[in-house]
């Protein structure tokens, strides 16, 4: 939760607005303002802004800075990270559908490559911060939830670790894993502002700072990016239908980041993998994590091409993966 802290608020704003943009400012979805410093700060501002807050300590406070508007706020109550769940019947709060809270906005769909519909911006809670990341992504290669309506762009705090590890080159021991490559090739990354975490409320007892412990990579800051789909990510033989076989292939890939991706081919059965490398121009004695995150889409892209690639080898891997995410 932010703290009272007018420098890091004058700094959102300034980073969420885009000058020179025609029109109204658009509306901003905001989840879990908290006590609502920043609200005010882009109610201000002249932002209108749509909040979802799961915490009932809060939602009254909110829910009066509403009444006292003239519809610049919405108060949801609701939780950003339990958005759409694979269940069936009626959602109980704070568990809620989207197209809930896309109407309240009177957003619609738009096309892939159309402009941006809509900006989120919001604190990431840092316990199961990298399963979060996970399902977004998940969302975003398959264009559910949120991303049913277009390339929503989200403007997140995360921690300094997770930034890092979502720029990694390839090559970097520890930091280039399966989801920095998949964000990479999915999203146009921004980083906005760093920010130490003493500007943040924190929900240790004692008063000391709640920021989750790291040896291999620093970790003093919250790091505000922003992560804007791309409009090309569809346009080869990537396809909201078959994403989740890319995402487990990479994953699959990655999962030894050391082992050759000649070895891979062979352990998937593919007698033409040498071949394969070489229309690729990718050396037979490559790593997984020499390869850069376009190398796996266009791998993926000549497999899909290829007679002798079929996708049994982790159909069940798939399925226990989605239902676990979500």
């Amino acid at each position: 939760r932010f703290i009272a802290c007018p420098r890091l608020a004058r700094t959102v704003q300034q980073c969420l607005q885009r000058p020179g943009a025609p029109g109204p400012q658009p509306v901003l979805l905001e989840f879990a303002p908290g006590p609502g410093i920043l609200t005010q700060t882009l109610l201000n501002a002249g932002v209108r802004v749509v909040a979802l807050e799961s915490n009932l300590a809060y939602l009254r406070n909110l829910q009066s800075l509403e009444s006292s508007l003239d519809g610049q706020l919405k108060v949801i109550y609701g939780d950003f990270f339990r958005l759409d769940p694979l269940v069936s019947g009626t959602l109980k709060p704070p568990a809620v559908c989207s197209e809930k809270i896309f109407e309240t906005m009177g957003v619609g769909p738009v096309p892939w490559r159309a402009d941006v519909p809509l900006r989120i911006f919001g604190i990431m809670p840092h316990t199961l911060e990298r399963n979060r990341l996970w399902r977004l992504l998940f969302g975003l290669y398959e264009c559910n939830s949120i991303y049913k309506y277009g390339r929503v762009e989200l403007n997140l705090f995360i921690s300094e670790k997770e930034y890092m590890m979502l720029t990694a080159k390839p090559g970097e021991a520890w930091s280039y894993q399966a989801l920095t490559v998949l964000v990479q090739i999915g999203c146009e990354i921004e980083l906005l502002h760093k920010e130490p975490w003493s500007s943040f409320a924190t929900d240790l007892k004692n008063g000391g700072l709640a920021i989750p412990k790291t040896k291999r990579w620093p970790n003093d800051h919250l790091c505000l990016v922003r992560l804007t789909p791309q409009q090309n990510l569809f346009t080869g033989g990537l396809k909201p239908t078959n994403a989740s076989t890319f995402i487990f292939m990479v994953k699959q890939c990655l999962a030894k980041p050391k082992s050759r991706l000649s070895d891979r081919l062979n352990s998937w059965s593919l007698d033409n993998g040498g071949e394969l490398l070489k229309a690729l121009e990718i050396p037979k004695n490559a790593m997984m994590r020499d390869l850069y995150p376009e190398d796996y889409r266009r791998l993926f892209e000549a497999l899909q091409n290829s007679s002798m690639f079929t996708e049994t080898w982790f159909y069940d891997d798939v399925l226990e993966s989605v239902r676990t995410i979500n």
